[in-house]
């Protein structure tokens, strides 16, 4: 059975922008949050203008179909307002990766989802210990898993109050975020299952410490203002162990 579950806007929590009333292809705007909404294939982002980056994505991840390639260019994209993306599609430095929100690899069924993936509104300032290696991790479970059910994936991000790293400000015109939260969620009814991660995002997050990064979806609920479609009985659990990427995966 597919998972197809309506889409939840972020709540009045975060900062607004009242310039983000231009729509981009295939794209609307929560009249009440003033939060830029971008459909794009295979995946929906929502953007913050007075950060001038995404803070928050869903998709579903399907039977991986698919063995498309990722493409090595990065843009802006010109269908979305200046105001409510980054300035530049250049390399960061610093030691931090342009670092994905959905992965092409999850996208891999369709050449535009892949290009469009690439689109600097997918992308935000990711530590490159942590890209590389919790947060990679969380996208190979996806993989895995996908080809036992479909899955729901929201994700963001938390800003936070640490302007020490904040390097790209003048570059790109982007603050670094402090983490990035993900949501996992798998079955439907008595069967639904929910996995949720908080990942710092700095050099500490290797691939080893993730499951020291599980938390309950009503924590991630409470910080972020998020009201996450799960099971009302599964909101304050938390795993002890991440979902064991099954030997024999193909995490291509």
């Amino acid at each position: 059975m597919k998972l197809f579950r309506p889409v939840f806007l972020l709540l009045p929590l975060v900062i607004f922008c009242n310039a983000c009333s231009v729509q981009a292809a295939t794209t609307s705007t929560n009249y009440a949050a003033k939060i830029q909404r971008v459909d794009y294939t295979g995946f929906t982002l929502w953007l913050d203008c007075n950060q001038h980056g995404a803070v928050k994505f869903q998709y579903n991840a399907q039977r991986d179909v698919g063995n498309l390639s990722r493409v090595e260019k990065f843009s802006l994209d010109s269908n979305v307002p200046k105001e409510c993306q980054q300035t530049s599609a250049k390399t960061y430095g610093f030691n931090y990766d342009r670092g994905h929100l959905v992965p092409a690899n999850h996208l891999d069924y369709s050449q535009k989802a892949i290009t469009d993936s690439n689109f600097m509104t997918n992308i935000l300032p990711q530590a490159a210990t942590m890209n590389r290696g919790a947060w990679l991790l969380t996208e190979e479970i996806i993989e895995c898993y996908r080809d036992i059910d479909e899955l729901l994936v929201i994700g963001g991000v938390i800003w936070g109050n640490n302007t020490k790293d904040d390097y790209f400000v003048k570059s790109h015109g982007i603050k670094t975020p402090d983490a990035f939260w993900k949501v996992v969620i798998r079955g439907t009814l008595n069967n639904e299952q929910v996995i949720a991660w908080i990942v710092p995002n700095s050099a500490a997050a290797q691939r080893s410490k993730l499951d020291s990064y599980l938390v309950s979806v009503a924590k991630i609920e409470s910080i972020t203002g998020e009201k996450i479609p799960v099971n009302a009985e599964l909101k304050n659990d938390v795993l002890k162990k991440s979902w064991i990427v099954p030997k024999g995966c193909n995490k291509g």
